[in-house]
């Protein structure tokens, strides 16, 4: 688990976006990025790894539960470990080795998926803390949900339950306190650890405690590299520039402070020279002729042995399962959606026998008469009535839809599914109701009203 420290500026968002690939096409870039040896037009960088960025976009009306299922369903999580399970059943034959009952129940559970709940799921929810929780809506600032630091580790839980171990997480202590912080960075640490996955996550101020979770370092500046290496080495490199850490002060702090003019001076610490300001282009240059950097160049210089790449570290593939299951996947989220909000569909319907209650004693067939253009006007005001009524009926709708579209984009770039399964399954369910409304408008006003039943 590396951490990305740097000034606001230093270039953090860009690295992180380029490092998952969502960097724009018209942006000018340089050099290669390889995973296991392979670039990233090799494989589908989208299924393989993920940016999370500062904003947490859920569904609100779901359980924490519901929403990981939800997305293991959708990358596949019990297909990848089925397949998991096959080299694991061959290795056990070759070398002779009977596993543990207990796991060996797990694993096969764990590739078995259901339609509504995984093993995997479960299991996620216990490394990154949200078991307490499971069964609680997410919400967000209009409906009362889980705590903040739960949502956030619910955000990086929706990526990791799947086949994504590699993780760029960029500022996401944004608006919370430094414990709750702590917190999520020591469950992503859990993670990491014991998935074997990949985590670069960017953090402004990190407290001390927080910054001593992490294994590696990566220290920017003006869109430079000042440090990449081990955390426990870095004040070693600078002490060698001449600067030293105060007492009672951050390293994280010392660090984004020491490459600024304005704040480089007080760190200062070699009694023999005087102080000249040393400019970032310097430091990046002394660091690429340090250990540190002659470490650094000396692996990139060796070839990743592709061999060594197990087959499913990379998805090949855009979509985790056929896109069918996808299909019916987002079918089912958006049927248990309808039944949360079964208020709001009760009540529109009750609103929409009212109105047409209150048009059939507007434009009564006691005072209406199919004798001259003027009540002909009137009745092409009532038919004119009814469709505004219903086109603002409708628009409670939108809301919902807008609400839900940042969730939308969000799954649709992480190759979640593919934008019709959304959009089609989200139609066909608003079909019926739309039919349901138009039959209680005419039951209630047509023959009130008097409308000719017959086109002539």
């Amino acid at each position: 688990m590396t951490l990305l420290l740097g000034p606001p500026g230093s270039g953090k968002s860009t690295l992180l976006l380029a490092l998952a690939g969502k960097l724009e096409s018209t942006l000018k870039r340089s050099g290669s990025i390889t995973y296991n040896g392979q670039g990233m037009k090799e494989f589908c960088v989208q299924r393989t790894s993920a940016y999370i960025s500062q904003t947490d976009n859920h569904i609100a009306e779901l359980t924490v539960r519901e929403t990981l299922d939800f997305a293991a369903r959708c990358q596949g999580a019990s297909e990848l470990f089925s397949a998991y399970m096959k080299d694991l059943v061959r290795l056990e034959k070759q070398t002779n080795i009977r596993p543990s009952p207990e796991i060996d129940a797990f694993m096969k559970a764990s590739s078995y998926g259901t339609k509504k709940h995984s093993i995997s799921t479960d299991y996620f929810l216990k490394v990154l803390g949200l078991d307490i929780c499971a069964d609680t809506i997410v919400g967000n600032a209009m409906l009362r949900g889980i705590s903040g630091g739960q949502r956030k580790r619910v955000t990086t839980g929706e990526m990791v339950v799947g086949p994504k171990k590699t993780l760029f997480m960029d500022e996401i202590s944004t608006g919370l306190d430094s414990s709750t912080t702590f917190q999520i960075v020591k469950c992503t640490r859990n993670f990491v650890h014991e998935m074997e996955g990949t985590v670069l996550m960017a953090l402004l101020q990190p407290a001390p405690e927080t910054f001593e979770l992490f294994d590696d370092l990566i220290l920017l500046s003006e869109g430079h590299m000042v440090y990449h290496g081990p955390r426990a080495d870095v004040l070693e490199f600078f002490e060698s520039l001449g600067f030293q850490l105060p007492s009672r002060k951050g390293v994280a702090d010392f660090l984004q402070e020491v490459t600024s003019k304005k704040d480089q001076a007080q760190y200062w610490a070699d009694p023999s020279k005087p102080y000249r300001f040393i400019p970032v282009e310097e430091i990046a240059e002394a660091f690429r002729t340090s250990r540190f950097g002659r470490m650094v160049k000396n692996s990139l210089s060796v070839p990743y042995d592709k061999s060594k790449s197990h087959p499913l570290a990379l998805a090949k593939t855009k979509f985790g399962v056929p896109k069918r299951e996808l299909f019916k996947a987002c079918l089912s989220r958006e049927i248990l959606l309808i039944r949360r909000h079964s208020f709001l569909y009760i009540f529109r319907t009750c609103q929409v026998a009212f109105v047409g209650f209150v048009t059939a004693t507007t434009f009564s067939r006691t005072t209406l008469h199919p004798t001259s253009v003027t009540y002909g006007n009137y009745y092409l005001g009532c038919l004119f009535y009814g469709i505004v009524h219903m086109l603002f009926n409708g628009f409670s709708e939108l809301s919902l839809m807008i609400f839900r579209l940042p969730v939308y984009y969000k799954q649709r770039d992480n190759c979640f599914y593919p934008a019709w399964a959304w959009s089609l399954s989200s139609w066909i369910l608003r079909v019926p109701y739309s039919v349901l409304e138009s039959v209680v408008w005419s039951c209630v006003v047509y023959y009130p009203v008097g409308l000719s039943p017959s086109p002539g």
